[in-house]
């Protein structure tokens, strides 16, 4: 029980507990507890029971649109009781009911006239047509049709006499079935425009997503482009490397002297900005994978760097370009995943580590210079 109630004091179930009233309200004034000669007489001016010989088409047309409705029973039912189950489905209309008499010689009637203010002003007047409507009927017993032309007359005449209103009979919907049909489509276009807004915004979601693996993508070519170069930079500086090597071993077996020392200080500087190059490149050569595999990057822990890594401030050439910010040089690579912005600073360092073996490359380091 309290869940129900907890149901109920929600906006959801607010909304069903009013579904429910709106569908109960429509059923009941639609008709759904009526019985046969209500259920026929809402929508129709002619009712005949099972049994009795009519032909309702013909019937219609002589009645028409009058606010007139007739209902035949068989012989011996109760005319009162037929009358009176048509009270809310033929309300604002004069309403006979009629039967063939046992003996056959003419019409069993009974009116009843739903008529605005028939409990009040109209009493009387409701009385005169529920007397007078039937008059002359019985000359047709054995034609239920020229009957009702006579009845119809009748209704005429009463209606020229200003004892019934005129106008037509109006058969519409009740109120409810407007509100369920308006409901029904007002929930049609909510749910075709939620699914529109949901399938926009997947759409939109979707767009954001291609573009940004078709950028990582792009990003990770230019990152692998990147470290192509510098490994080949590297590798065409590996073979000057061994040959400074050797001639650092022969000048230790050789003489010192004024022209052997700045060659042996040429050698070491080249070995030294060497050695600093390919540690560089080790160290970020598994962010290098990572990034390209899609993988989050490799978190090391900090490791100094030995003195004989810094440059040698007294060479000019031998400056780094990002030297008075060295901050550059190491990005934050340790996050949970790489975005655009962890592959830029991956092609930057590249770049600079490029540069630098570039300028390895243009030094006199060679011992053939």
């Amino acid at each position: 029980m309290r869940r129900l109630v907890r149901f109920i004091g929600t906006p959801f179930g607010l909304a069903t507990v009013a579904c429910l009233v709106l569908a109960g309200w429509a059923l009941w004034s639609g008709g759904v507890l009526d019985g046969p000669i209500a259920r026929e007489v809402r929508v129709s001016s002619v009712y005949a029971a099972p049994g009795v010989q009519l032909d309702e088409a013909a019937a219609e047309q002589v009645i028409g649109n009058r606010r007139l409705v007739v209902v035949l029973l068989p012989p011996g039912a109760d005319l009162r009781d037929g009358c009176r189950a048509t009270e809310r489905a033929a309300d604002g209309t004069l309403v006979l009911a009629m039967s063939r008499e046992v003996d056959g010689e003419g019409y069993d009637t009974y009116g009843c006239a739903w008529l605005p203010g028939r409990d009040d002003a109209n009493f009387g007047r409701a009385a005169v047509a529920e007397t007078t409507i039937a008059r002359g009927a019985d000359q047709f017993a054995d034609d239920p049709v020229e009957a009702l032309k006579v009845i119809v007359v009748n209704y005429d005449l009463l209606v020229r006499a200003g004892t019934i209103p005129d106008g037509a009979r109006t058969i519409s919907p009740s109120l409810p079935r407007y509100l369920v049909a308006a409901a029904a489509v007002l929930a049609v276009g909510v749910g075709a425009a939620s699914i529109w807004l949901a399938a926009w915004r997947a759409g939109r979601r979707a767009a954001r997503q291609r573009a940004r693996r078709q950028d990582l993508a792009d990003r990770r070519s230019q990152l692998s482009a990147a470290a192509a170069v510098l490994a080949q930079q590297i590798i065409d500086l590996d073979g000057r490397y061994a040959q400074v090597e050797r001639a650092l071993a022969r000048g230790a077996r050789a003489s010192a002297g004024d022209g052997a020392g700045r060659s042996a200080t040429a050698h070491r500087g080249f070995v030294r900005r060497y050695r600093r190059l390919t540690m560089d490149y080790a160290e970020i050569l598994p962010d290098i994978l990572a990034a390209d595999a899609g993988r989050p990057a490799v978190s090391r822990p900090a490791v100094s760097r030995p003195a004989v890594d810094e440059p040698d401030a007294r060479r000019p050439d031998a400056r780094r370009p990002d030297a008075r910010r060295p901050d550059l040089d190491r990005p934050d690579l340790d996050r949970p995943d790489l975005d655009r912005p962890d592959l830029d600073q991956l092609v930057a360092r590249l770049e600079r580590l490029s540069v630098r073996a570039n300028q390895l490359a243009a030094s006199p380091a060679d011992p053939g210079n």
